[in-house]
């Protein structure tokens, strides 16, 4: 083995049970995902901006999907940003994207 000099690293690997552990949660909980919403906070469009109101009722509409029943798990999440120049003013518009996971669909989503 070569003998370390002042400027080399070494470094050793050593598995992580934990992160193994982790992993087959994740995975086991993804078999079990039949039904994915997917829901919008935020546009990109700046012909149809969105107010805080309207960004306020699509966060109310997340947080409905993860805590009623059942119970929705984010498994995904997508991040689209727009960047326009309308004259000397630079506008940055962003929209995030929640996929959520059910094991079926909610019944209160086919009322709507």
């Amino acid at each position: 083995m070569p003998h370390p000099t002042k400027h080399s690293i070494t470094i050793i690997m050593l598995p992580n049970r934990q992160a193994e552990q982790n992993n087959r949660e994740v995975n086991a909980g993804l078999d079990d995902v039949r039904f994915v919403k997917r829901i919008n906070i935020g546009s990109i469009n700046p012909n149809n901006p969105i107010s805080e109101d309207q960004q306020e009722l699509q966060m109310q509409y997340l947080n409905k999907c993860l805590n009623e029943y059942p119970h929705g798990r984010i498994i995904g999440k997508d991040i689209s940003v727009g960047v326009y120049q309308m004259g000397e003013h630079q506008i940055t518009l962003q929209r995030v994207t929640y996929h959520v996971g059910f094991n079926r669909k909610p019944f209160w989503m086919e009322e709507q």
